[in-house]
């Protein structure tokens, strides 16, 4: 099967679209049939690229990148494959005052071959629900954005108090990427926008809206979630068709993995845009 990508040939107001989904190794998608039976971990990004042009590198929020793995994994894939990698947890919420500055200069050297190739679609610093909008976290945030410029910057909150439009002028200046997210409707959880903040880049992510398993600290019922075509109609009309206006090029994933229900989303998704006529 071809993967899916968009228009090829793009005048400058047409914004590119690419779908797929936060990480791309997970054994239950062989269970699912998403993967054919019997595929290893090692043979999971070459069966994905199949099908999509770009994934979100779930495992660099675990582990630091190391460039020889990342290297490996650019050989899977073609030249036109992209990335968007998560920083590392110790730079998000494991911060380590004394060392996190060091931590930043081991991610950049990691994610070299990446920037090397062109196929770093954006660093994804996604903070955790308890990263409030205080003094000590505002400096925090603007310090470590600093160590990291030169990179392609998108930046997830999970908490309502970042959604000022003071925050939003910030990220606009610096020519950050504020991540637009579908989650359960919680109090305090970050509000669903349409907000672009950068007109290189806008980025999405559908994390499900299962509010029961949202808090659970169970991630197979947090992400279980299956989202109908009519909430993807939705979205696409009331939000992605007006971000692609003011962006050059959008990723869209879905971090929906259980039951390999994320890659089934995504291909729909695709299809939607298709019919909407934002991609051939």
């Amino acid at each position: 099967m071809m993967a899916t990508t968009t228009k090829e040939h793009q005048d400058s107001k047409t914004c590119q679209l690419y779908v797929g989904t936060s990480g791309f190794s997970y054994a239950e998608w062989v269970d699912a049939g998403f993967y054919p039976s019997g595929t290893k971990s090692g043979q999971m990004l070459q069966q994905y690229a199949r099908y999509f042009l770009i994934t979100e590198l779930n495992y660099t929020w675990y582990q630091m990148p190391k460039a020889e793995a990342i290297e490996r994994q650019c050989q899977q894939v073609s030249q036109e494959f992209l990335f968007a990698a998560k920083l590392t947890r110790t730079l998000t919420h494991e911060i380590d005052q004394q060392q996190w500055r060091d931590q930043a200069i081991l991610y950049r050297e990691g994610i070299v071959p990446l920037v090397q190739t062109g196929q770093l679609v954006a660093v994804l610093i996604q903070l955790s629900p308890s990263f409030l909008r205080t003094t000590s976290n505002r400096k925090y945030l603007a310090t470590l954005l600093d160590e990291l410029h030169g990179l392609p910057l998108a930046i997830e909150f999970r908490h309502r108090s970042w959604a000022s439009d003071r925050v939003f002028s910030e990220l606009e200046h610096r020519q950050v990427t504020l991540v637009g997210v579908d989650i359960p409707n919680l109090p305090n959880l970050f509000p669903v926008l349409d907000v672009v903040t950068n007109p290189d880049l806008f980025y999405v992510r559908f994390h499900g809206r299962n509010a029961k398993g949202w808090r659970s600290g169970n991630m197979q019922l947090q992400f279980d979630y299956n989202y109908s075509n009519d909430e993807l109609h939705e979205w696409i009309e009331n939000r992605i068709e007006p971000m692609s206006s003011q962006a050059r090029k959008g990723v869209i994933f879905f971090n929906n993995h259980v039951r390999a229900q994320a890659p089934e989303n995504a291909r729909r998704m695709t299809n939607l845009l298709k019919e909407r006529g934002l991609t051939v």
